[in-house]
């Protein structure tokens, strides 16, 4: 029998500390650098979006390649792709963390609207409240204490 996947994933990873450095002038530059990074790992980007501090990715993702392994040579790669614009003064990086969720075929419709209308919806709630009620959503268990890093200031 040949093999057969459909592997949709919603994923979700934010600035490191929540920084807003994700700018309006190249982030749909950015946003098309992403899916040629997910193309490279044998994978399709179904839907981008987000705000200056965090990123939504709807993804068909292959079976071959380990979800954590892509999310690497995504953030990597787009962490380096910013950090080498002329524009771009202080050092940019990703959290370390990310949230990665399955999609059916069936719901994949709601979440690229969801994802298309990130701008709409941080009008009303932050990036952390917005997380927080994924979690809950998909009954992830956690310790809000580690959840989200914390910069420390000396």
């Amino acid at each position: 029998m040949s093999t057969f996947t459909n592997l949709l994933f919603h994923l979700i990873y934010s600035t490191k500390y929540r920084k807003p450095a994700i700018r309006s002038e190249w982030q749909d530059e950015l946003h098309g650098y992403m899916g040629g990074i997910v193309r490279d790992q044998k994978g399709t980007l179904l839907r981008i979006g987000g705000v200056d501090d965090h990123i939504h990715m709807l993804a068909k993702l292959s079976p071959t390649i380990a979800i954590s392994d892509v999310l690497r040579t995504i953030k990597s790669n787009s962490s380096k792709w910013i950090n080498e614009r002329s524009d771009v003064h202080r050092k940019f990086e990703w959290q370390s963390g990310y949230a990665a969720f399955s999609v059916s075929e069936s719901q994949a419709p709601a979440v690229a609207d969801y994802i298309a209308n990130q701008a709409d919806h941080h009008r009303k709630k932050t990036f952390e409240d917005e997380f927080l009620s994924i979690l809950k959503r998909h009954r992830i268990e956690y310790d809000p204490r580690y959840v989200f890093e914390r910069e420390i200031i000396a």
